[in-house]
Formats: C-alpha cells, sequence, structure tokens
C-alpha cells in the first residue's frame, strides 16, 4: 500500500515509531534545520503565522514562546491535530484539520506563512505556492523546508539508517518517488532546487534568501556525528516575499 500526503500518520505504529524518532535528542530536524529555519524567520513578535503541515504543532508551541500575534496550524492528518490541539490548548494557537490542497486560504490575512518539510508530500505543489501568496499580507513572508533533492532523487539515498554512502541519480527526472520509510512505502515528489525555485517565481514570489542547513559545531555532542552530517545535505529552506 502506498501513503500519499499525511494519511501515513494516521497509520498507529507509524505514528508511534515516527513521533520517537521525530523527537529524539540527536534528531537531524533540531540540530540541523530548526536552526537554519529560525534563522530565516527572524523576529517573528506580533506577526500571524499560518503553518502548514503543523503536525503536532511543536514548532507552534517555539512560535507561540517568541510571541507571535496568532497561530493557526493545519494537518491532513487526525493523530497530528489531536496531538497538536493538546499542546495549543489554552494558548493563542489553534489547529485545523485539513490537507494542504483543500483548505481555503483567506486572502491578504497572515504575515508569515511556513512549512516545514511538507511540500516534497504535494504532487501540484505549484498550486499551492499560488494559495499561499494569496493568504499573505503584502509584505509577507514564505518561510519552508523540504527535503533536499539530492536524496529525493534515488531512493536508494532515502534509506534510513547511519549511511556511509549516498546515492545520486535520475536527479533531472523531476516526479514521483516511493519511499520505503518505517515499514511503509510512502509517496514523496523529487524537485530539483531549480524547479522549487522557479515556482516560486511562476507564483510571485521574490525569493530573498536560500539555506542548505549547514551543520553548526555547537550543535553536535560529539566531532564524530559533525563530521558526518557535513558530507550531505539534509535540507533545503527558502524565504520568499510577497511583494
Amino acid at each position: 500500500m502506498e501513503y500519499k500526503g499525511s494519511s501515513v500518520y494516521d497509520n498507529k505504529e507509524f505514528y508511534d515509531h515516527y513521533m520517537v524518532r521525530r523527537h529524539r535528542n540527536e534528531s537531524p530536524n533540531k540540530l540541523i534545520e530548526n536552526p537554519a529555519l529560525f534563522d530565516l524567520l527572524g523576529d517573528i513578535g506580533g506577526l500571524s503565522i499560518l503553518d502548514l503541515g503543523c503536525g503536532d504543532a511543536s514548532l507552534g508551541e517555539e512560535l507561540l514562546m517568541r510571541n507571535c500575534s496568532s497561530y493557526l496550524g493545519i494537518d491532513g492528518s487526525k493523530n497530528m491535530c489531536e496531538r497538536a490541539a493538546d499542546k495549543l490548548e489554552g494558548s493563542l494557537g489553534r489547529v485545523q484539520h485539513s490537507s494542504l490542497e483543500e483548505y481555503e486560504y483567506p486572502p491578504n490575512t497572515f504575515d508569515r506563512v511556513i512549512s516545514q518539510l511538507v511540500l516534497h508530500y504535494i504532487e501540484e505543489v505549484e498550486q499551492v505556492m499560488e494559495k499561499v501568496y494569496h493568504t499573505l499580507k503584502p509584505g509577507g513572508e514564505f518561510v519552508f523546508s523540504v527535503q533536499h533533492p539530492v536524496l529525493t532523487a534515488s531512493v536508494e539515498s532515502m534509506q534510513g539508517g547511519k549511511r556511509s554512502n549516498w546515492i545520486v541519480d535520475n536527479y533531472f527526472s523531476s516526479g514521483k518517488r516511493i519511499e520505503p520509510w518505517i515499514g511503509e512505502d510512502v509517496v514523496k515528489y523529487h524537485r530539483t532546487i531549480e524547479d522549487y525555485f522557479l515556482s516560486l517565481q511562476r507564483a510571485g514570489f521574490e525569493i530573498q534568501t536560500l539555506r542548505e542547513g549547514t551543520p553548526r559545531r555547537e550543535n553536535f555532542e560529539t566531532k564524530e556525528e559533525y563530521e558526518r552530517r557535513k558530507r550531505i545535505p539534509l535540507f533545503l529552506l527558502f524565504s520568499c516575499k510577497k511583494p
């Protein structure tokens, strides 16, 4: 069985394993992706934020601690939304159960739209980018991360475990990939860096900066793990603006 979008997170066994994996102390999301993401976000005090694919709202908790004025998380997984609602209870944040494709994006509403490691699950990503542009206020920013294209290019480089080598192949053949992950077959969509860049431009965005999550020594307990993480990029991040 192939799982598309966020549907795999409603498989309880997968969900339980994923949550342990995602929140472990040595997670590259914590050590590499989050520092780069918050660099791009800058000061979010007083800003209204939409989080596409919010998961369990761990990012939302952090954004509320950094004094955003409001936070709305969208996720297509019922399990994730229930977990997120528990975390956000009593705060200025809320969560809505919806896929990114089906969410009704209100015009000129948000100061920031954020998406963390979600867009590579979306087939018609350009349509989502156009909706994001529509829902941002003038001058608003879209900041997002995806799995790095050197990994999504070849399924062999998306296998789990501590790898010592990687295969980059079929890089310019954009499209569907099926990744065996945590015991299930998960559908992802490979795009080159150029694909992402041009899609953002066509949606009307001004691209401000691009990051690849360069590891920082101070975030790693051991030099060995730091050196291993320097071998290949895991994440690609964009910051872009609605003029």
